[in-house]
């Protein structure tokens, strides 16, 4: 029973390395199993078939990752603090799961016909609503933020993603000061 796990975690971790840097529809089946040191029969019996499991991948690192922002998004009359919290819980979750998130940030652009994007996209859709409704709280608050609740929620989370992009390509450290300046800058904007 413990080999078959290790198996099933083994061939996870394979698969979300060569999805990262390859991207998903570059990795065939024959490559995960190879890398992974196992059988076709294997990794159909874990996971029915690729899509199977990019679904575990999914579902699991994003059950982990939409729980912790829900904890972090709750509003408590003080937005600054409540998007400070979000932006490092993000950002924190992205150091220790950085491959995870690499590939989640990449299948988001990929084409809405596709496969991996219709299967990520239910996440992201997940993650969304989240920072949505904290904007629709912090809202009640702040009258002038009704009715924008939802550009809100997207150009923050756009402001997140862009600046995990640009850690993972440039390494621009996403340190306590460097989440202060962006949740500063982004309220400039939000309060106007």
């Amino acid at each position: 029973k413990m080999e078959s796990m290790d198996n099933k975690q083994n061939i996870i971790n394979v698969a979300l390395n060569l999805f990262a840097d390859k991207g998903y529809d570059a990795v065939g089946v024959q490559e995960i199993v190879d890398k992974s040191g196992i059988t076709k029969p294997t990794l159909y019996h874990y996971f029915g078939n690729k899509e199977g499991l990019l679904k575990v991948i999914l579902d699991e690192n994003f059950f982990e990752l939409n729980r912790l922002l829900k904890k972090f998004a709750e509003y408590k009359n003080d937005l600054p603090n409540t998007l400070t919290q979000l932006a490092k819980a993000y950002f924190e979750f992205a150091q220790e799961h950085s491959v995870f998130m690499r590939m989640q940030i990449s299948l988001s652009f990929s084409p809405k016909d596709n496969d991996a994007y219709q299967l990520v996209r239910e996440h992201l859709m997940d993650q969304f609503a989240i920072f949505r409704d904290m904007f629709i709280m912090a809202s009640k608050q702040h009258g002038n933020m009704r009715g924008r609740e939802l550009l809100l929620a997207t150009s923050f989370l756009g402001l997140l993603n862009t600046s995990l992009s640009l850690n993972f390509g440039y390494d621009v450290a996403l340190s306590d000061e460097f989440i202060y300046k962006i949740v500063h800058q982004y309220s400039h904007g939000i309060y106007s």
